[in-house]
């Protein structure tokens, strides 16, 4: 795979994210408790030996920035690897990144320097998935392709006005694309069903500089994969039935040594969720947690990495179930971050980093970012709560809609999300 350059679009907005966006990217909103979208997208290239990647920052991308420097800096330019974040510099006249495939035009020149370079990935830095890319590059090259574009199985009435759709026929040959249509085309041999795009494209690299230089459009959905149907070899990679990660489950033995028991296809092979907005963001995190999660952080074979702050292990404290009303350091079904300390119930939720779960305070299906206080008899259900407040004791958030939507954004499914800071310390 050291032909490959992944490129890693990170300069989304993600105003259907806001508040956890007012202040940083999409690609950079914490997740999973200690990691950032992005995290997934750069283990997902390591996983698959690609070791020239470039992202492309844009809006408030400090934080990405800081990031990826303290916890990303591990590649040898002596080896030919190199992770390039590529900040706007209006090549190209005088404006900054229009649009996907105008961030890739407009840095072209870093794509011509490197004469090892065939192929061209494109990634999204803000999607949750475990892809073996060099799986997608066989299939690539068996089927002749120009350009492939990765597909997810969308029922057809969700698909529509939300998904770029393409058309495929029977051998997956792409027919036709649209952006978010009305009625989407449906997949060969199923009618309820419709092929999504995943936002993931691989192309020849000298195809993908010739269509950036002839195409004057300023996103690879909209403008680009359109205007290459009937010239190139487009293919469609059916991402469910082709993609396959596998990893080993362990036993401890008494003794302290590790039996590997067996290995299997995981089933997060197949799991892909773009984090486009609040639910689908506090979904993926839940998808985490439980004793078989949908998306699994715990294999060994397919890693998730990330840089970890130098925090103590979680601590849980007191066992005072008996007591009315019970104070317990407890958390099930949940995942709980360093420096975390718990001395209330913490159930089917995410913590993050330096998490403070005052006694008698109950935590229920939640996601708490890094640097919080959740005050004694606090009662937290479906909540998303970002980094830095300090809850006051006796506090109860999620649990009246209409009392919560007079103060903070309640979404669609009635998770309630506390911006950055709003509970002072």
């Amino acid at each position: 795979m050291k032909d490959i350059l992944a490129i890693i679009m990170a300069g989304g907005k993600g105003e259907r994210l806001s508040p956890l966006t007012l202040d940083r990217s999409k690609p950079s909103v914490p997740f999973g408790g200690h990691y950032r979208l992005i995290d997934i997208t750069l283990s997902n290239c390591i996983n698959s030996n690609i070791y020239k990647l470039m992202v492309l920052p844009q809006y408030k991308s400090q934080s990405l920035v800081d990031h990826l420097e303290a916890g990303w800096n591990i590649f040898s330019y002596d080896l030919g690897h190199y992770l390039r974040i590529v900040s706007p510099q209006m090549r190209l006249g005088e404006h900054w990144y229009k649009g996907t495939a105008d961030s890739v035009r407009q840095n072209a020149y870093l794509i011509q320097r490197d004469p090892l370079l065939s192929h061209i990935l494109i990634l999204s830095g803000d999607h949750v998935y475990k892809m073996d890319y060099a799986r997608f590059r066989r299939h690539h090259e068996e089927t002749g392709a120009d350009v492939s574009i990765s597909v997810i199985e969308v029922d057809r009435r969700l698909a529509a006005k939300t998904y770029g759709v393409l058309e495929v026929d029977d051998q997956y040959n792409v027919k036709g694309f649209q952006e978010k249509p009305e009625e989407p085309a449906p997949m060969p041999g199923d009618p309820e069903r419709t092929l999504a795009s995943m936002g993931i494209y691989l192309f020849k690299k000298e195809v993908m500089l010739d269509v950036l230089q002839e195409a004057a459009g300023t996103d690879f959905g909209h403008d680009i994969i359109p205007g290459l149907l009937g010239r190139y070899q487009v293919k469609a990679y059916p991402y469910r039935g082709m993609n396959a990660i596998s990893d080993f489950t362990y036993l401890t033995q008494p003794d302290g040594k590790r039996e590997r028991v067996h290995e299997t296809r995981t089933r997060d092979s197949g799991y892909w969720r773009d984090v486009g907005n609040l639910d689908s963001y506090w979904n993926a995190n839940m998808d985490l947690c439980g004793v078989d999660p949908y998306f699994n952080l715990y294999g060994e074979l397919w890693p998730i990495r990330t840089h970890l702050q130098q925090y103590p292990p979680a601590k849980f404290v007191f066992q005072g179930e008996r007591e009315t009303p019970p104070r317990a350091g407890k958390a099930l079904d949940s995942l709980v971050s360093l420096g975390c300390i718990i001395s209330g119930l913490v159930r089917n939720s995410v913590l993050g980093v330096n998490v403070i779960v005052r006694s008698y305070a109950e935590v229920d299906e939640s996601v708490i970012l890094d640097d919080v206080v959740v005050g004694r008899r606090c009662r937290i259900k479906k909540a998303i709560i970002d980094k830095h407040n300090f809850i006051p004791d006796d506090t109860r958030i999620g649990y009246d809609p209409v009392e919560d939507r007079k103060r903070f954004t309640v979404t669609e499914r009635g998770i309630t999300v506390i911006p950055k800071g709003f509970f002072g310390g």
